[in-house]
C-alpha cells in the first residue's frame, strides 16, 4: 500500500513541476548568425535564468518555423506565444506600423529612436486591441542601395530589377522607374544569384548574412531610413503567467531592446568593413542621388500622411517636436 502511495505521490509532484514549467515558441525569420537573433537567444537565455527555468522559450531563427510574413498572425492567433517580425512588413494593415520605413523621415539612430517614442503610444495600442504584447524593438543599421553597377542617380535605376520586401521599398521602386520583385531575406541569395534581383536597398547587415558582395559589387551609403523589428507576445499567453514571470519577461524585454539598439550602432560600420573586405566598393551618394532620394522621400511621407489620416499625422506631429 505505502509503495503504490509512494509511486501516486511521486508521480502527483512531477505532474506539478511539469504544470509548473510554461514552454513558448519564438519564431523569427533572420538566420543565428544575425545580430537581432543573437539578441533574442540571449534574451531567452536571461528569461530562463530569471525565472529558474519556469518559462523555457525556444528559438526558431531562420523562419524555420513560420515565414516572415506569416509570425504575427501565429502570434496573434496563439500558435506562437511570441514573434519577431519587421513591422514596415505590415504596412498594407496599417499605415503606422509603416511610419519607419518613409525614406528620410528619420535617418539617423538618435532621429529613428525619437520616431519611436512617437510611434510607440499607438502602436502599443493598436497591438493590444488584436491580442498582442508589444515586448520591445530594435533598429536596423540605415538602409542603402546595393546594386551590381555603378549609379550616379535616380534615373540609373530605370528598368533594374529591385527587390521589394515591404510596400515602402515597391513604391521606392515606382517612383524611381525600377522593376519591383518581391522576395523575402532567406530567398534573397538565390534571386541574386539567378539574376532575378539586380539591386535592393537594406542595410549592410543584410548584405552581409545574404553574402550580397558574391553578386552585386557596389553599396550606396543613403542612411534612407532605419527599420525596427519589433517582439511580440501574445497577450493570452502573458496574463496566464504569473506576476513574477511577467517581470521577469518585462524586464529582460527592456534590457534586449537596450542592448539591441546599442549593438545595431556599433555593427553598421562593421557590417560595411566587412562588405569591403568581401570586395564591395561602398560609395558616397552623389549630390544627385541623395537629391533624387529625398524627393522620393517627400512623395512618399506625403502619400503616407494622406493614408495613415489623423493617427499618422500625430505620430509625425509628436516625432518633429520632440
Amino acid at each position: 500500500m505505502n509503495h503504490k502511495f509512494g509511486i501516486a505521490l511521486a508521480a502527483l509532484t512531477l505532474s506539478c513541476s511539469a504544470l509548473a514549467q510554461t514552454k513558448w515558441d519564438l519564431p523569427t525569420a533572420y538566420p543565428p548568425s544575425n545580430f537581432h537573433t543573437e539578441n533574442l537567444a540571449q534574451f531567452v537565455s536571461d528569461v530562463d535564468k530569471a525565472t529558474a527555468g519556469k518559462l523555457k522559450i525556444t528559438l526558431h531563427p531562420n523562419a524555420a518555423l513560420f515565414k516572415a510574413p506569416e509570425i504575427k498572425r501565429a502570434v496573434q492567433g496563439g500558435q506562437a506565444q511570441m514573434g519577431e517580425i519587421l513591422l514596415v512588413n505590415f504596412q498594407n494593415e496599417w499605415q503606422v506600423f509603416g511610419a519607419d520605413g518613409i525614406p528620410f523621415l528619420a535617418d539617423s539612430y538618435d532621429a529613428a529612436w525619437k520616431l519611436y517614442q512617437a510611434q510607440k503610444p499607438v502602436l502599443a495600442k493598436k497591438l493590444a486591441e488584436q491580442g498582442i504584447v508589444l515586448l520591445y524593438t530594435v533598429a536596423w543599421p540605415p538602409q542603402g542601395i546595393f546594386i551590381n553597377k555603378p549609379i550616379n542617380a535616380a534615373a540609373d535605376l530605370k528598368g533594374v530589377k529591385w527587390r521589394a520586401y515591404s510596400p515602402a521599398t515597391a513604391r521606392i521602386a515606382e517612383l524611381v522607374g525600377a522593376q519591383p520583385v518581391t522576395v523575402q531575406q532567406a530567398e534573397l541569395s538565390q534571386a541574386m544569384a539567378t539574376g532575378v534581383v539586380e539591386s535592393y536597398m537594406s542595410s549592410g547587415s543584410t548584405g552581409y548574412d545574404t553574402k550580397t558582395y558574391e553578386y552585386l559589387k557596389h553599396f550606396y551609403d543613403t542612411q534612407a531610413w532605419l527599420p525596427k523589428n519589433a517582439v511580440l507576445v501574445n497577450k493570452k499567453a502573458f496574463d496566464a503567467l504569473d506576476k513574477p514571470t511577467q517581470e521577469a519577461l518585462l524586464k529582460a524585454g527592456a534590457e534586449a531592446e537596450k542592448r539591441g539598439w546599442a549593438t545595431s550602432k556599433t555593427k553598421t560600420q562593421e557590417y560595411l568593413d566587412l562588405l569591403k573586405k568581401n570586395g564591395m566598393t561602398i560609395h558616397e551618394p552623389s549630390a544627385q542621388l541623395k537629391a533624387d532620394m529625398k524627393k522620393v522621400g517627400e512623395t512618399m511621407i506625403k502619400e503616407w500622411t494622406e493614408k495613415a489620416g489623423a493617427e499618422g499625422q500625430a505620430v509625425l506631429d509628436a516625432y518633429r517636436k520632440m
